[in-house]
């Protein structure tokens, strides 16, 4: 038994029992990043909840109630309420939106306040092209709708003039086919001349946070959107025409034509749908240490393993064995790496959380393994290839649309130098004559 616990195999056979066990610290770190990661989505709704959360702008839209005859077998014909919905012909939006950073402990969010001028036109409704008869049309009670996601977010007065008349806006929607939240003001139909363009303009102050976005109800829909953020995300259905992105921040317009979508200008009650036509702009802060935190974890058992192999290639190249005990304690310290990066990087940021971190592990192993060896040699080898190792994870973890290209050579290339500098090694003659020494 004792010559069995001096052999290689044995060795082998104990590294990688160690490097199994050390996952379960690391998944334990792993749910704390998680338990931060929810702990800030907290927080973040938080702030959104008194400020005002993530906006989506849809119309304006003029909806015109209709009665419908329903004839029932048997029974007497049932009268029941109707909506016909009708898109603007023209419908143009331009927007500034100033952004500031909200704090709250350690946690912060994008948020902004947005200012909209928005003009442009209605056909006159034209309610036989949708079966509709005239005199069942109720003129006198049409509305037109503004969708707008959180209420809490609208900070000043909306002046609507439609035909140079101020309307009077009024909170929700009474027609919720198109979308379930906004404002919308009556128009009396019947008071104005037919078969006349209906040009309306409005402006409008806006809180959010994270992101903007608009639905382009317009036959033709101009938007144009310029803002001091240096650092905008173009969402959703439709990328912008023309960007301009300086130091200074950001400019965009989108150009947009019904037939770009996929819904037609005029529909009877829920016929279509405008959810799917969304686009916009996100308000990107840096990735989230979080992210970054936890995806480096993912790669403890790679980093344990190399570890452990180039331990085990100094123990045949010296000569002197390393108890289990010492590769313990080494996988432990490999395993604190990612605590101290997830709490450091709360403080300071990733950047230099990383660099402190590994600079910190680096040189605990490396003062380790020379009080164990007294070999100047051993000790600067360990501690570069460590370094080298570290300095590949934060490449990988920079470089995310390459990361999995980048770990693989990586990989490669360190699996290729271990079979490098053992290719000579008689492993059967190690395990059954020579053995690994002590002194």
């Amino acid at each position: 038994m004792y010559q069995l616990t001096r052999t290689i195999s044995f060795k082998f056979l104990i590294i990688g029992i160690m490097s199994l066990f050390m996952l379960i610290p690391a998944a334990w770190i792993r749910s704390i990043i998680i338990e931060r990661q929810e702990r800030q989505t907290e927080v973040l709704n938080e702030i959104s909840a008194s400020w005002g959360g993530s906006q989506t702008l849809a119309g304006p839209i003029l909806t015109i109630p209709y009665k419908k005859v329903i004839e029932i077998e048997g029974k007497e014909s049932k009268v029941q309420t109707e909506y016909a919905h009708f898109l603007p012909s023209l419908l143009k939006v331009s927007s500034q939106i100033d952004p500031e950073i909200r704090y709250r402990g350690i946690f912060k969010i994008a948020v902004y306040n947005s200012s909209f001028q928005t003009e442009g036109s209605f056909e006159w409704p034209d309610l036989e092209s949708l079966g509709i008869n005239l005199e069942n049309a109720d003129l006198k009670n049409a509305v037109i709708s503004m969708g707008i996601t959180d209420m809490r977010g609208v900070k000043n007065e909306v002046n609507f003039l439609l035909q140079g008349t101020k309307l009077e806006i009024i909170p929700g929607v009474p027609v919720r086919d198109l979308f379930s939240s906004g404002l919308h003001c009556k128009v009396d139909l019947s008071k104005i001349q037919a078969e006349q363009k209906l040009d309306f303009n409005y402006s409008l102050s806006l809180n959010g946070s994270n992101s903007l976005n608009f639905y382009p109800v317009g036959k033709l829909s101009e938007f144009s959107v310029k803002s001091s953020w240096t650092s905008p995300s173009f969402e959703g259905e439709f990328l912008p025409v023309t960007r301009e992105l300086t130091n200074e921040g950001f400019n965009a317009s989108w150009l947009i034509t019904d037939l770009n979508r996929n819904y037609p200008q005029s529909w009877v009650n829920k016929s279509y749908s405008i959810e799917n036509s969304g686009f916009g702009i996100g308000l990107l802060l840096p990735v989230s240490h979080y992210q970054q935190a936890d995806r480096s974890v993912k790669y403890a058992i790679m980093f344990l393993g190399l570890t452990f192999l180039l331990f085990l290639l100094i123990e045949i190249l010296n000569k002197k064995r390393l108890h289990p005990i010492q590769y313990f304690l080494t996988g432990l310290s490999l395993t604190v790496f990612y605590i101290l990066l997830l709490s450091i990087s709360e403080q300071i940021g990733f950047a230099y959380a990383y660099l402190c971190s590994s600079i910190a592990v680096v040189g605990l192993i490396s003062f380790y393994i020379h009080g164990s060896y007294k070999n100047i040699k051993y000790t600067s080898i360990t501690g570069s290839l460590l370094a080298l190792l570290y300095g590949i994870l934060y490449v990988i973890l920079q470089l995310q649309d390459y990361s999995l290209l980048i770990g693989s050579i990586g990989l490669f290339i360190v699996l290729g130098t271990f079979m490098f500098l053992t290719r000579n090694i008689n492993w059967y003659h190690e395990d059954s004559e020579t053995e690994i020494e002590g002194d």
